[in-house]
């Protein structure tokens, strides 16, 4: 099947995408840097939120989004959505709610499934948990002159508990 598609149509849809998503590296890049210019928001439910979520995270679930978000957001501020994965719309959801209320508002692909994945920690009422990176997600390290990617026997990755729904 020959797929045809407008170069210039392609163009304008992948710089919307860019325009409206980042991903869990360029967000974790802006926090560690101190000054993100944008506030992120996990807009996961209470159990999720506990469960674990990114540090220096706004837990707005986004069900509440349009009674509470002008009591806790700058509009002059940017925000970054996220929910639990690409499984789950929760963070398109919690965009969309903030965009009508004239926020500018990105989402995060991949949700706190990728943050975990890329290895970055994620924060619980007893600290901060350090997470190993997911070694399909990242590339492992090889030695000289060797041709194949190294694998792990077993994923020894901590759990990252999804509960019986995402969360959303």
């Amino acid at each position: 099947m020959a797929v045809t598609i407008d170069p210039q149509r392609a163009a304008v849809l992948f710089a919307d995408r860019l325009a409206t998503q980042t991903d869990a590296a360029d967000v974790h890049a802006a926090l560690a840097g101190g000054k993100p210019g944008f506030v992120l928001i996990d807009a996961r439910n209470s159990a999720a939120w506990a469960q674990g979520h990114i540090p220096g995270a706004l837990h707005l679930p986004h069900a509440e989004i349009p009674a509470r978000a002008a009591d806790l957001l700058d509009l002059a501020v940017p925000v970054v959505t996220y929910c639990w994965g690409p499984g789950c719309n929760g963070a398109t959801r919690a965009a969309l709610a903030l965009s009508l209320l004239g926020y500018a508002a990105r989402e995060m692909i991949g949700g706190i499934e990728y943050w975990a994945r890329e290895g970055f920690a994620l924060r619980r009422a007893d600290g901060d948990v350090a997470v190993p990176a997911d070694p399909l997600v990242t590339l492992a390290p090889q030695s000289p002159g060797s041709a194949a990617p190294l694998a792990p026997s077993a994923d020894t990755r901590p759990a990252v508990p999804a509960g019986p729904a995402c969360g959303c």
